[in-house]
């Protein structure tokens, strides 16, 4: 009989093994990727296939080292088969490639139906396993309605499909689950995650940091707006406003915490930061690449559009936590040496610039001065970024004459280099598996024509009156935000919604794209789910309803914006100009009546404060969304009367943006 040591040392070898095999199989993988980047010697739909394969080993060998730690060894002798049918099919399908995308489309062997039962099995059972109940119901919901649709009455009716057909449609033919957006994945977004995850490996996440205290400590809401400049730069990386929430809230909600701000509204302010973080360019959660693809532009005009949108929110919101920070009974002031032990030397920071400034210039460079693909752009930011990663440092030994060796600095580089190849892959595996699954549920929907059908019904429902249609749009895009990421959130709306905006009520493409994706990320935030408020709420052990109530009042113009995008078309433009600018100056002005509304601390009586509130955010909306400039402008002039007539009358003539000198 084992002694209670062996049995410890047993599952302890298993997980160190199964360490060790992660960081290989992600290295590998990573080679792969890279070398197939520079050459692209197979086409993308054989490389798409190897790729699934490859993701899908180290989300496996990861997992089931974390199941096997958290003891849940049942959770890994299901994890393995499921992950290994996906690997197995992904090798089958690149080996026998000509014979099964060039010669046999639209038929397959039996053996190659069974293996796609398998394949479905077992992305249902990832699906789950990684976003739970919701999406997993919408998955299979869609596969019934493919098989069954002779059975539904109305317009969403359809002639149906056989189980055969819909095996075709989802994995033997290729363009399903191995389609356009596992291709996508595999080319473009993959590089990036890479990029993201060197950056964390190097330590950029800690230089955010200390960029957000020293920027944020200048003005009295400092702590709490570090968590936004944090949150908002991460979540722009990692494309998931749960995870975002995870990471920089186990830093930045503590912290709030400790300076006395009360835990629901630190919880607040973390979500809606963690939240409004993917619409930052340039990676935009992964979203932005999915929409240059649909709308067949360049990345970089997709970026260009979202500027001056991502600049109403960051800005909207960074007044609104300001308040929110100062009618809390908090000490907002910030001292350096509370977060770290070590304050930079100028040699230190110029060295940290460049370090992470050469890469970054690279990108901006490729993407658009040389305009060169985004695969390619990215594949030289991450040589660049290994590099100056691996390099600048031992050279910064060097010339500080420090006590560490600059060969012992490379060593611990080139383990950072390593380590940032396994963070990547782990960063990138739940978002290939919900865009791997999300790619068979669209190549469904176009066989079944359900985008036209959506559009007989939201005319219908909306008796053809753009704003109610607008309004559809956004609930459609919240309820499929629930549960998953933004970017299959609002792959789907991009699918269901956007063509009717375009063709029925003539509203620009971009401008229809960019409505669902805003719409698309208010999902986090919005009960009864609010995934990321959940989150928040639990570090924070705060009341979930009370967290929502915060979170909700510092992003209201962010439940705005997707209107406003449609009446005010301006706002979203591939080649900003001046109207543009002013415009979006206009729209600000009218996020910050509702801001200003909602969470300044007025020092009145119930009733008035009731009543300017809500005078306050009803006049932002019009602002924000009212076409006419003459309308907006007016409105403008009434808010900012009432702005001054409150610091006159009640608060004095002191700005609320400075401290006050301590004697």
């Amino acid at each position: 009989m084992a002694t209670q040591s062996e049995r410890q040392t047993g599952p302890a070898g298993w997980i160190r093994g199964l360490d060790v095999s992660v960081t290989l199989t992600a290295v590998l993988f990573w080679t792969v990727v890279l070398w197939w980047a520079s050459t692209q010697q197979w086409s993308t739909v054989r490389y798409g296939v190897l790729f699934v394969g490859g993701i899908m080993t180290v989300y496996a060998l990861n997992e089931t080292r974390e199941s096997l730690e958290e003891g849940s060894r049942i959770d890994a002798l299901v994890l393995l088969p499921s992950a290994g049918v996906l690997i197995t099919a992904s090798f089958y399908f690149f080996l026998n490639f000509e014979m099964v995308y060039l010669l046999r489309q639209g038929f397959a062997s039996e053996h190659e139906y069974m293996l796609a039962r398998l394949i479905i099995i077992s992305l249902l059972y990832l699906t789950w396993r990684e976003f739970g109940n919701l999406f997993l119901g919408l998955v299979i919901g869609v596969m019934l309605y493919a098989m069954f649709g002779d059975t539904v009455p109305g317009v969403l009716g359809h002639a149906g499909m056989n189980q055969l057909t819909l095996l075709q449609a989802t994995v033997t033919d290729l363009y399903g689950f191995y389609g356009s957006l596992t291709q996508l994945t595999a080319s473009w977004i993959a590089p990036f995650l890479l990029y993201a995850g060197l950056l964390f490996a190097y330590g950029a996440f800690d230089l955010i940091l200390r960029l957000a205290i020293v920027a944020a400590g200048r003005i009295r809401s400092g702590v709490a707006q570090t968590a936004v400049l944090s949150s908002a730069v991460i979540g722009s990386i990692n494309g998931s406003y749960t995870a975002n929430a995870a990471m920089t809230g186990s830093f930045t909600i503590p912290t709030m915490q400790e300076s006395g701000m009360s835990g629901h509204r630190a919880a607040g302010i973390e979500a809606v930061a963690s939240t409004a973080g993917q619409v930052l360019p340039p990676v935009m959660g992964a979203s932005a690449f999915v929409m240059a693809s649909y709308l067949g532009v360049a990345y970089l005009n997709i970026v260009v559009a979202g500027l001056v949108p991502a600049a109403i929110l960051v800005a909207s919101i960074a007044i609104a936590v300001h308040y929110t920070a100062i009618s809390d009974s908090s000490d907002q002031d910030m001292e350096f040496s509370e977060f770290f032990d070590e304050t930079l030397s100028r040699n230190e920071k110029v060295a940290e610039a460049l370090r992470f400034g050469i890469p970054f210039g690279v990108l901006i460079y490729y993407l658009g001065f040389a305009q060169y693909t985004v695969m390619t752009s990215a594949m030289y930011t991450v040589f660049a970024m290994m590099l100056t990663g691996v390099l600048m440092p031992p050279l910064q030994r060097l010339v500080d004459g420090s006590d560490v060796s600059p060969v012992s600095e490379f060593v611990t580089q080139i383990k950072n280099t390593i380590h940032g190849f396994r963070r990547g892959a782990i960063i990138l595996a739940p978002i290939a598996i919900i865009l791997v699954v999300i790619s068979g549920v669209v190549n469904l929907f176009s066989t079944t024509g359900v985008p036209a059908k959506i559009a007989l019904l939201m005319i219908n429902l909306s008796g053809g009156v753009l704003l109610f249609a607008v309004l559809l749009g956004m609930a459609v895009a919240i309820v499929m935000g629930v549960g998953m990421p933004t970017v299959a959130a609002y792959v789907i709306v991009a699918i269901l919604i956007v063509p009717t905006f375009v063709s029925e009520f003539g509203v620009a493409e971009i401008t229809a794209h960019y409505t669902m994706f805003y719409a698309a990320i208010l999902a986090g935030i919005t009960p009864p789910v609010a995934t990321a408020a959940v989150v928040a709420a639990g570090i924070a052990e705060a009341n979930f309803w009370r967290t929502c109530g915060a979170a909700l009042k510092i992003a209201a113009p962010l439940f705005v914006l997707p209107v406003a995008f449609v009446y005010n078309p301006a706002l979203i433009s591939m080649s900003p100009g001046l109207n543009t600018l002013f415009t979006g100056l206009l729209v600000v002005m009218g996020a910050i009546s509702i801001i200003y509304g909602l969470n300044y601390p007025f020092e009145m009586s119930v009733g008035r404060v009731i009543l300017t509130r809500s005078a306050l955010a009803v006049l932002g909306v019009l602002v924000m969304t009212y076409p006419m400039v003459l309308a907006k402008v007016a409105g403008i002039v009434v808010f900012t009367a009432v702005f001054l007539a409150e610091k006159v009358m009640v608060r004095g003539l002191k700005n609320p943006f400075t401290r006050e000198v301590k004697q």
